[in-house]
């Protein structure tokens, strides 16, 4: 059972990808959908088993690597952080598979796009479940090929396509960054399993090695790289401008790579290596600022975005930013919650904006929205259910489990705590704006729609309201439900797949902060929703003023343009990139050196040779006395010279004279 749940969504996808044409677009459907189903069922049966009955499963499947001291094993472990990650993997999975057979019902390539998604699922759940950082790497690799298939899924589009290897282009400098985390580990521990490397970290805790004559703390480097690698995944501050712009690929897409998937990667391996990251400080501060930072830089480039699914996009880059600085507070369990309670209201969210768009035919612009509420009326509720647990509004999921990381970050005592608290918590007003700002241009105010669009607008049919239903319950029962279990004072659940060290253990702290402390990110959230309803409905010329006015134009342009970073990687990096790489490395490199010691190199030296040679051939009898002459000097000279005594620059002074003859 534990196998079929990773194998049958590949089964799934291998059937679709290579047989969707006899199948056809019904029978793609329900295979792929089917399969996933199945695999989503297994799931929460792994989830009574391992997670509420305690009782791990570990599965070693067969050899991979055996080279010297390098042994890798096809392997499994299902311990509770893994079948966490499968509820939610499989659930919004599962359902968006469900909600595509509608929304893209009109596609001509279905079998090709239900094939994609259940070779992403397929990937995501190798990544969750592996028991080393070989086959989380693969897992890893794979959930972002398949990413770039699925944002790049209508490849007629030039948008799609440069936003298709935007993502990979940002998200290979994670990974290459991961890739020497792994290697480094392997080089201190000699192993590549978790258990053993998780087992010897506390070996090497303060060890240090040296680097070009400086000395570095081993598990630092280490932690710093595999960060490096999550901030790649999930969209931290320097390297999230790809997510935004993955926004081009179907709606159903958006939801499952950008709302509970392939973005929470990283914050997956950031709960992983927790008994790695716990012993270097260093690496925890770092960890916290880059995801305050991203939190806050997120939610307010958030507020002036025009796309309905671009805000949804920074509102997902914004709660990654909790997730992120929930681990470097050493509160993984917090993060993990936060993690699930999130894939629910935000796969809502996305969802939900499909739906909008499915009915304005393909309208994404909230500008040309307005009005919907009475023409949408269930999407409306969606939307409106999903924005208020994003916000955090109590008793909805994401207040269990928002608001419970400011406050541990208020609590921590450390100068880097009560900067992410702080920053979180205007975050969670700018949330709240921009979510009540979406929901009033698009479904209140004047419609800017045009009449024969709004004519035809429909709310969303049956199949798709079955997926937003379990959503929406999700996003509202969810946290109550499991915030005991998950997150309680002495709760067991998580058992040995977390870690965190006594001394950063500040869980029971948050009890004993004062109450106004808890409070204010509630009263922020709703201050930024009124604020945003009453901007929007009876100050729109004040906002136009402001936006028009020398000192507001600059304000506006600078967040609206995502605080340039766009400009500044394209002026600064990617410029100097593409000339070094045309310049020294083509035409230099490829062109030059490279195609001069090489085959083309070799055969025209020896064609000028070659040419040289023949003009000796002139048929005249002195000229072939005068060369034999000349061979014969040249023999005697070489065979009486003892060349044990010529010293070995003579050689290369030779070769690179050679060399500059053929090249000139």
């Amino acid at each position: 059972m534990y196998l079929l749940i990773v194998l049958l969504p590949a089964i799934g996808s291998f059937i679709s990808g290579f047989f969707g044409r006899y199948l056809g677009k019904q029978g793609s459907m329900i295979v792929t959908t089917g399969s996933v189903l199945f695999s989503c069922i297994f799931s929460f049966i792994a989830f009574y088993e391992v997670g509420l009955a305690h009782s791990p499963v570990y599965i070693e499947l067969m050899s991979w690597i055996n080279s010297g001291f390098l042994n890798v094993n096809w392997g499994f472990q299902f311990d509770s952080l893994t079948v966490t990650m499968l509820i939610v993997v499989t659930v919004v999975s599962t359902l968006v598979h469900i909600y595509s057979i509608e929304y893209m019902y009109h596609d001509p390539h279905i079998p090709r796009f239900f094939s994609y998604l259940s070779l992403f699922t397929f990937f995501m759940l190798v990544l969750v479940t592996s028991n080393n950082f070989v086959q989380l790497f693969v897992g890893w690799e794979g959930v972002g090929v398949s990413s770039y298939l699925l944002i790049n899924f209508w490849f007629t589009r030039i948008q799609a396509n440069k936003s298709a290897m935007k993502a990979m282009i940002v998200n290979r400098v994670g990974d290459f960054a991961l890739s020497l985390g792994i290697i480094g580990i392997y080089y201190i521990f000699k192993s590549l399993d978790f258990s053993t490397v998780f087992a010897l970290s506390y070996l090497f805790y303060q060890k240090s090695f040296l680097f070009f004559n400086l000395e570095f703390d081993v598990i630092t480097i280490i932690g710093i790289l595999l960060f490096i690698g999550a901030v790649g995944k999930s969209a931290q501050i320097g390297l999230h401008t790809w997510l935004p712009d993955a926004m081009e690929g179907p709606t159903p897409v958006s939801a499952l790579i950008h709302a509970a998937t392939m973005v929470t990667a990283g914050v997956f391996l950031l709960l992983r290596s927790s008994p790695l990251l716990e012993y270097s400080s260093m690496t925890l501060f770092i960890i916290t600022v880059i995801g305050s930072l991203t939190a806050f830089l997120a939610a307010t480039t958030g507020v002036v975005q025009n796309d309905l699914k671009r805000v949804i996009a920074y509102s997902t880059c914004s709660q990654l930013g909790y997730m992120v600085f929930a681990c470097g507070i050493s509160c993984y369990s917090v993060s993990m919650f936060h993690l699930m309670n999130h894939a629910f209201f935000k796969a809502l969210l996305f969802l939900s904006a499909g739906s909008v768009i499915h009915a304005l035919s393909d309208e994404q612009d909230m500008r040309k929205m307005g009005g919907l509420a009475k023409v949408l009326p269930f999407t409306y509720t969606m939307i409106l259910i999903g924005s208020l647990s994003l916000m955090g509004v109590p008793f909805l999921t994401g207040f269990y489990s928002k608001d419970v990381i400011l406050e541990l970050a208020y609590s921590s005592y450390h100068i880097h705590g009560n900067f992410a608290h702080w920053l979180g918590t205007i975050s969670a007003f700018f949330t709240s704006f921009y979510s009540f700002r979406l929901i009033y241009l698009t479904f209140y105010g004047t419609n800017n729609s045009y009449r024969s669009i709004v004519e035809h607008a429909h709310d969303a049919p049956v199949i798709m309201i079955i997926p937003l239903s379990i959503l929406c319950i999700g996003s509202i029962f969810v946290g109550y439900f499991t915030k005991d279990m998950m997150i309680g004072l002495g709760t067991d659940f998580w058992g040995n797949s977390l870690f965190t060290l006594p001394k950063n253990l500040i869980l029971v702290e948050s009890e004993f902060i004062p109450y106004y402390i808890k409070l204010i990110p509630v009263i922020f959230s709703i201050v930024g929703a009124l604020l945003a309803t009453l901007v929007y409905k009876y100050m729109s010329r004040g906002t136009y003023k402001f936006t028009s006015s020398p000192v507001g134009r600059i304000i506006y342009t600078h967040i609206n343009r995502k605080w340039n970073f766009d400009i500044i990687y394209n002026e600064f990096i990617v410029k100097y990139i593409l000339s070094f790489g045309y310049r020294i490395s083509f035409k230099l490199f490829d062109r030059g050196f490279i195609e001069v010691i090489g085959p083309t190199g070799i055969v025209n030296s020896v064609k000028k040779v070659a040419r040289t040679l023949s003009r000796v051939q002139s048929g005249m009898i002195y000229h072939y006395t005068f060369v034999f002459f000349i061979g014969v000097v040249l023999l005697s000279l070489v065979s009486s010279i003892d060349i044990t005594y010529i010293n070995p620059e003579y050689y290369i002074i030779l070769v690179v004279i050679l060399i500059l003859n053929s090249i000139l």
